[in-house]
C-alpha cells in the first residue's frame, strides 16, 4: 500500500467535499468522495484504503460510531477525525477510538497531509 491507494472522505458537506478533493490530489493522493456513512459502508474496498477522513457529524450518525463499527467488522485502516465543533469529550473519545489525528475545522492543509503521509510511510 502507499500513495496509490485511495483516501476515502466521508463529510456530509458537498463544500468540505470538493475542497478536500482538491487538496489531496494536489499532494498526490486519490480521494474517493462518500456524504454519507451509508455511502462508505457500501464501498467494497474500505480495508484498502489508505486512511479514511471522517466527519465526527455525518447526517443519520456520529463518525465515532462508524469508527467502532468498521473496527468490529475488523477494518483497520487509520482514521483522521475533523469536526467543525471542538468539544472536549467528544475529542476524548475520538483519540479513545484509536485515531491517527483529530482535526478541528478550519484546518491547515500541513495538519491534514502530515498524518496522510504518515499512514502512506507506514503500509
Amino acid at each position: 500500500m502507499g500513495r496509490s491507494d485511495p483516501v476515502l472522505v466521508v463529510d456530509d458537506d458537498p463544500g468540505m467535499l470538493r475542497a478536500l478533493n482538491r487538496l489531496l490530489c494536489q499532494h498526490g493522493f486519490k480521494p474517493i468522495l462518500f456524504s454519507s456513512a451509508e455511502e462508505l459502508e457500501q464501498h467494497a474496498d474500505i480495508a484498502n484504503a489508505l486512511c479514511i477522513i471522517l466527519d465526527i457529524n455525518l447526517n443519520g450518525g456520529a463518525g465515532i460510531d462508524l469508527r467502532h463499527q468498521l473496527k468490529a467488522n475488523g477494518v483497520a485502516v487509520p482514521v483522521i477525525f475533523i469536526t467543525g465543533n471542538e468539544i472536549p469529550s467528544v475529542r476524548e473519545a475520538a483519540l479513545r477510538s484509536g485515531c491517527v489525528a483529530f482535526l478541528t475545522k478550519p484546518f491547515s492543509a500541513h495538519e491534514l497531509i502530515e498524518p496522510l503521509k504518515q499512514a502512506a510511510a507506514g503500509h
